[in-house]
């Protein structure tokens, strides 16, 4: 009687540190996708921000060399003389010639806006300008503004809105005298003045969000519920900016009701 034979089989065992190398990297990969997807989407904001900055930019490039001719200043009517209409144009991105001046180093910003001082990240929005269909803005140019105000005072009269505008306008100006002793800063109440020495030059935000004599007059404290305005009292206003030459004046967010159950008081005396 013949006897079978079960045959053996063989099993192939792999080493132990090939195994330990293989688990690692599988780990490892894991954890790594795991975190890139965390990242990814604490900035995916960010990102497409950037892109999107890019890509305006990319536009604003094209259309400088397919508008040549208007970018130096030239009109659709330029042959007949007809003047370019600043009003009507668009908001393009430019990081060659903007920001103007730096909100760090304004002295005359305040607390509510200086928004590089108070840790905001995205400073793109700095690099917009304005630029009129069919022709260029020229760029502001401080010693050309100086030099029209030499011996002279320009006052900004005014609420926030007024006041803003002058910050943006002094903070240019200022960033264009690095010697700080050639300039000058006063602040007294609701008068806030710039002074540039070498030209004998003012520039001065005075609050009056009114104009008129009333109990917003405060720069401070100036939001009140009941609103009373002396509307024939502006003399005293008046004497800040009668030897002005020239005035902006800003007042009629002022004379709104801020809501619909505010009161407000006008008295004739």
């Amino acid at each position: 009687m013949k006897t079978e034979t079960t045959p053996k089989m063989t099993v192939l065992h792999a080493p132990v540190g090939v195994r330990s190398i293989v688990s690692s990297l599988v780990a490892f990969f894991i954890v790594a996708s795991s975190v890139t997807f965390l990242l990814d989407r604490g900035q995916e904001a960010q990102v497409q921000m950037a892109v999107e900055h890019g890509r305006q930019e990319m536009q604003v490039k094209l259309e400088a060399g397919l508008q040549e001719p208007a970018m130096r200043g030239t009109t659709d009517a330029g042959d007949a003389g007809e003047e370019c209409n600043w009003s009507r144009g668009r908001w393009v991105y430019d990081n060659m010639s903007r920001p103007l001046y730096s909100g760090l180093k304004c002295a005359f910003i305040f607390p509510e806006v200086a928004c590089d001082k108070y840790g905001r990240k995205d400073v793109m929005y700095q690099h917009w300008r304005w630029q009129p269909h069919g022709c260029d803005l020229p760029r502001f140019d401080a010693t050309k503004l100086l030099e029209k105000l030499r011996n002279k005072r320009l006052v900004f009269v005014g609420d926030s809105v007024n006041r803003n505008q002058w910050v943006s306008l002094v903070c240019m100006v200022e960033a264009s005298i690095p010697d700080d002793r050639l300039k000058m800063r006063i602040f007294n109440g609701s008068l806030i003045s710039f002074k540039a020495l070498e030209y004998n030059a003012t520039i001065d935000f005075y609050w009056s969000p009114l104009l008129v004599e009333s109990n917003s007059d405060n720069p401070i404290i100036h939001r009140v519920e009941y609103r009373i305005i002396r509307a024939d009292r502006i003399e005293r206003h008046a004497s800040v900016w009668r030897d002005a030459d020239i005035i902006v004046f800003n007042s009629y967010l002022w004379w709104r009701k801020q809501k619909d159950d505010m009161r407000m008081k006008v008295w004739l005396i």
